[in-house]
């Protein structure tokens, strides 16, 4: 842990005891304010007016019972969160995760840092996160839809298009999304397609939404390698996960002349040294719903190692597009010994701080989540411009934009990095770049 400025310490201090038990967010939080030491040197009415302290509380905290039926006609209950972190950019944005990992430190996190995410964009979006530790896993339509109805039933209340704009997360996808969509209307009486973001393409949707985070990281990494005079061409990948974001991080890569060896779920990894047949992941997890163990029923070349670390692969850039700490100090030592020059945070903050730290000591091209993955919300933003407008852009034209967003998230914490006396280092350049916008609109509004 890098030694915080005192005052700052003590303000860290502060979080812990206001947020006990909340690991995830503590160490968000911590990360953050390990590189503000210098900008409230620079800034110090960001201490006069508390910005920091303020930026830790979110603005509002929503926790609520979702009772719903299951099929067999039992009653079955979880537990629903909206926290409403930041508003001072614009409405809050950011997704809901069902699963069941899910509790208030985990929702905290998320929308902590999606707050400095969203302020990377450029785009007027605060930050916020939702969900539930319902599990859409082993569900049927039917019961995922009677949750989604209970949800939306009581989430309504607190959203809409100038106040908080849900889109997906991990578990929440156009199912999940189109079901709560419905229940808002039902309800409200009000087609409203700016209340949600992620929506069908035939109701309000945005063309390249479901690639976006995924070729928003690969954008990113891509401009990383290009800071050192490198590219893709050639290189060997590995992307964990195989849902949206890694899916559509390989795809990107191999577009730009990558070869992706491997991805993984839950249950174990896939490792193909002739490279990943994308068409058949897609099918197995996009239309299927199948385990990525079934690969090798159609490559029997491929080797499935049941509960592998998919980061004892060597390979050349590494994209952790899973969950957060799936990449701890010994696999972030494996991962540069076997050759690793880059990593592209595709997931929201995969890397523990050990990691991180062998990473940044290590100096290869490491792109923390809130700017490599900020592809995702950017889009969401996009989206939310179409409906606005009642338009609807074609695919080349909305990546274009995304791919524009990404590089000018690079440029800006790369040269923030520099400004502030390190360069590549891109976690403080994040992190200063996106508090510094944030921070600046609130000494603005006043105390608030």
């Amino acid at each position: 842990m890098a030694k915080l400025d005192e005052k700052i310490d003590g303000m860290y201090q502060e979080v812990l005891k206001r947020n006990p038990g909340e690991t995830e967010f503590h160490q968000a939080v911590l990360e953050v304010l390990e590189s503000l030491g210098p900008v409230v040197v620079k800034n110090p009415q960001y201490l006069e007016r508390k910005i920091i302290e303020r930026i830790c509380e979110p603005e509002r905290q929503i926790i609520f019972r979702v009772p719903w039926q299951d099929d067999k006609g039992k009653v079955q209950i979880n537990r629903g969160f909206r926290v409403e972190f930041n508003s001072s950019l614009g409405p809050y944005k950011g997704g809901l995760r069902f699963h069941p990992s899910v509790y208030l430190g985990i929702i905290k996190f998320l929308g902590f840092e999606q707050c400095f995410k969203n302020s990377l964009t450029g785009l007027p979006i605060g930050g916020g996160k939702g969900g539930s530790d319902f599990d859409p896993k082993g569900k049927t339509d039917d019961e995922v839809m009677r949750f989604c109805q209970s949800f939306m039933t009581e989430l309504y209340r607190h959203i809409g298009e100038h106040t908080d704009v849900p889109a997906g997360d991990i578990g929440v996808g156009g199912r999940e999304i189109g079901y709560m969509f419905g229940q808002y209307k039902r309800i409200t009486n009000r087609y409203e397609p700016g209340v949600l973001t992620g929506k069908g393409l035939t109701w309000g949707g945005s063309l390249v939404r479901t690639e976006a985070t995924g070729y928003g990281a690969t954008f990113f990494v891509n401009e990383m390698l290009k800071a050192r005079k490198d590219s893709f061409d050639g290189k060997i990948c590995t992307v964990s996960g195989s849902g949206n974001v890694a899916i559509y991080t390989i795809e990107k890569i191999t577009q730009l002349g990558g070869k992706c060896v491997a991805c993984s779920d839950s249950n174990g990894v896939i490792y193909d040294e002739k490279g990943l047949d994308l068409a058949l992941i897609k099918q197995l997890k996009e239309v299927e719903r199948r385990r990525i163990e079934d690969y090798t029923k159609t490559h029997k070349h491929a080797k499935y190692i049941a509960k592998g670390n998919i980061w004892d692969i060597p390979c050349q850039v590494a994209m952790p597009s899973a969950t957060q700490n799936e990449i701890n100090g010994k696999d972030a030592a494996t991962l540069v010994k076997n050759g690793c020059i880059a990593v592209g945070e595709g997931a929201n903050m995969p890397t523990t701080p050990e990691g991180v730290k062998v990473f940044l000591d290590a100096k290869i091209a490491y792109g923390p989540g809130k700017a490599a993955n900020a592809g995702g919300v950017a889009t969401s933003a996009l989206e939310m411009q179409q409906n606005a407008g009642r338009d609807s852009w074609t695919f080349e034209f909305t990546e274009k934009k995304l791919e524009d967003i990404m590089v000018n998230i690079h440029n800006n914490c790369f040269e923030t990095a520099e400004e502030y006396g390190a360069p590549g280092n891109y976690v403080l350049g994040a992190n200063i770049c996106g508090f510094i916008k944030i921070a600046n609109a609130m000494v603005a509004h006043g105390l608030v």
